[in-house]
C-alpha cells in the first residue's frame, strides 16, 4: 500500500454509517464514466457489512477511501466481487489494487471453489484482475443466474446488452476459475516435454463478438493491443445503437491476436 494511514480490512455492521457514502458515490462515478454498475440501497450495503462480504478501506483517522463486496450466483457456483469505488480523493494511490487483492482473497476464503468473475469497463481494474489470475472470456462462460444479469438494468448501455441477447455488451467478461488454475499448476509441475503449448485464442468480430480458438495464451503481454481491440469495441458497439443495427457490419471480420 503506497498509503501508510490509509487500512484496507473486511467491512463489519461497526461500518453502517458508510453506507450512504459508498451508495452515493457508486451512483456518481457511474454517472461520471457513462457506464452503471448495479444501484445498491444502503441498506443492501449494511447487510453485506453484516455477512461480513464486504471489504473497506479507512484512513487511520476514520475517513472513508473505498468499498467493495462480495455476491454468490448460481448456488454459489460463481463469486462476484462488485461495486469497487474509491473516494475521488484518494484516487491514484493504489487503493483499488489493495481493495481488490483483499476482497479476492476473502471470496476464495468463503467460496473455494466458486469461479470468481467480473465485468468492468476500466482497464485499470482489467490490469489487476489479471494480476490476481483472471481471464477475458466470453460472456457465455459467466452465471446464467437471472438475478445477476437483472443487476445490468440501472446501466445506461442496458440495451446494448438485451440486443446481443446478454452475449457481449460494452464491459469485459473476466473469470479466475479454481479449477484451471490447479490444472495449470499441475501442468507446470510436469516435466518441459510434457507441457501444452496450446491455449485459448479470440476471434473478435467487427460487431464486438468474441469467439474461441486454441493457441497460446499472451494477453498480459499484448496488453497494449487488447487496449486498441476495446477501443475498437466500444466504437463498434456505440455506433451500432445510433444506426439501429449492424448488419451492415457482419461482412467482415477481425482477428486480433491479442491472448
Amino acid at each position: 500500500m503506497e498509503n501508510p494511514n490509509i487500512i484496507v480490512r473486511v467491512a463489519t455492521s461497526d461500518d453502517a454509517h458508510y453506507a450512504k457514502t459508498i451508495t452515493d458515490e457508486m451512483e456518481a462515478s457511474a454517472k461520471a464514466r457513462g457506464t452503471g454498475i448495479a444501484k445498491r440501497s444502503p441498506d443492501y450495503v449494511v447487510l453485506k457489512m453484516t455477512e461480513g462480504k464486504a471489504v473497506i478501506a479507512l484512513t487511520d483517522k476514520g475517513e472513508w477511501v473505498g468499498f467493495c463486496y462480495i455476491e454468490a450466483w448460481g448456488h454459489e457456483k460463481f463469486v462476484a466481487n462488485s461495486g469497487l469505488i474509491v473516494n475521488p480523493d484518494f484516487r491514484g494511490h493504489g487503493v483499488a489494487k489493495s481493495i481488490k487483492e483483499r476482497i479476492f482473497q476473502l471470496s476464495r476464503e468463503k467460496y473455494p471453489d466458486a469461479k470468481i468473475f467480473g465485468l468492468t469497463t476500466g482497464l485499470a481494474v482489467m490490469k489487476i484482475n489479471s494480476d490476481l489470475g483472471y481471464e477475458p472470456v466470453t460472456y457465455s462462460e459467466l452465471t446464467d443466474d437471472n438475478e445477476f444479469w437483472k443487476g445490468c438494468q440501472s446501466c445506461v448501455n442496458f440495451d446494448i446488452l438485451t440486443a446481443k441477447n446478454r452475449k457481449n455488451c460494452l464491459c469485459t467478461a473476466m473469470l479466475y476459475d479454481p479449477a484451471e488454475k490447479a490444472k495449470d499448476e499441475a501442468r507446470a509441475a510436469e516435466p518441459a516435454e510434457k507441457m501444452a503449448t496450446a491455449d485459448t485464442q479470440f476471434s473478435v468480430t467487427t460487431t464486438g463478438t468474441i469467439e474461441k480458438a486454441k493457441r497460446k495464451r499472451g494477453y498480459k503481454k499484448d496488453f497494449k493491443l487488447f487496449e486498441r481491440w476495446l477501443r475498437y469495441k466500444k466504437y463498434v458497439l456505440l455506433n451500432s445503437r445510433k444506426e439501429g443495427g449492424d448488419a451492415h457490419h457482419k461482412r467482415r471480420f477481425f482477428l486480433f491476436n491479442i491472448f
